[in-house]
């Protein structure tokens, strides 16, 4: 491990200890969380989720920061993301029970208010397969899309401001690694199971997790990366 190592773990500690250590901060912030759900969205994915991109270059190039690499877009756009997500998030996961109770499955929405059961993971199971097959590939490719403009704005914050021009960007994507690793490898044998745990834990807490998964993400990003300079 290298001294900028040690540093991006004493930061990543330092974020969450007081909230570990101190119950008054942490009853602030579940109160805070209930209250103002997408702001905490915003942040929760800003924060956690440009955290796990830092990581990904970190194992892809070896450096937690290159130029032009844009921390502060990527941290605006995943925020906005979040945000995203959480209402992907309710969307489906009030939907999805709706849904099998209109295909013959009874007491489906009952189900995701019991305790974890058979008929909750299976309800929940569904949900996330509903998610990840008609909201992710949009937000996957969106996600790329920004990543793609940041870097060619050369990382700056004016990218925020800058028409993204997307039949370029879409025209010159890397299609068979968004849909060979992507699409058909990361969402069947990650996300699905992931979020079918997601959704098996209590509403408040889906969020926070849902954005510990970027850190996952960033990785599954490097991975990403490893490939296409190897083809």
């Amino acid at each position: 491990m290298k001294k900028n190592d040690f540093v991006f773990i004493l930061i990543i500690i330092a974020i969450f200890t007081p909230f570990v250590c101190s119950e008054t901060l942490y009853r602030g912030y579940q109160s805070f969380n209930a209250g103002h759900g997408m702001v905490m969205s915003f942040l929760k994915f800003a924060v956690l989720s440009t955290a796990g991109e830092l990581l990904g270059l970190r194992l892809s190039t070896g450096q937690y920061w290159k130029k032009g690499f844009g921390i502060w877009p990527r941290a605006v756009v995943w925020g906005v993301l979040g945000m995203g997500i959480n209402l992907a998030m309710i969307v489906f996961s009030h939907g999805v029970p709706v849904a099998l109770e209109y295909c013959g499955m009874h007491d489906a929405v009952a189900a995701m208010a019991e305790p974890t059961s058979w008929r909750k993971v299976v309800v929940a199971f569904c949900i996330s397969v509903g998610m990840n097959g008609i909201f992710a590939p949009v937000f996957m490719t969106f996600h790329k899309i920004t990543d793609t403009h940041i870097l060619a704005c050369g990382g700056s914050i004016r990218a925020l401001a800058t028409p993204i021009p997307m039949t370029r960007i879409m025209t010159t994507l890397n299609w068979d690694t968004q849909w060979n690793f992507v699409f058909k490898k990361t969402i069947p044998f990650f996300w699905v199971p992931a979020h079918t745990i997601t959704f098996l834990l209590p509403g408040e807490t889906r969020v926070l997790f849902a954005a510990l998964l970027g850190v996952a993400l960033g990785v599954l990003l490097a991975v990403a990366a490893r490939m296409r300079n190897k083809a």
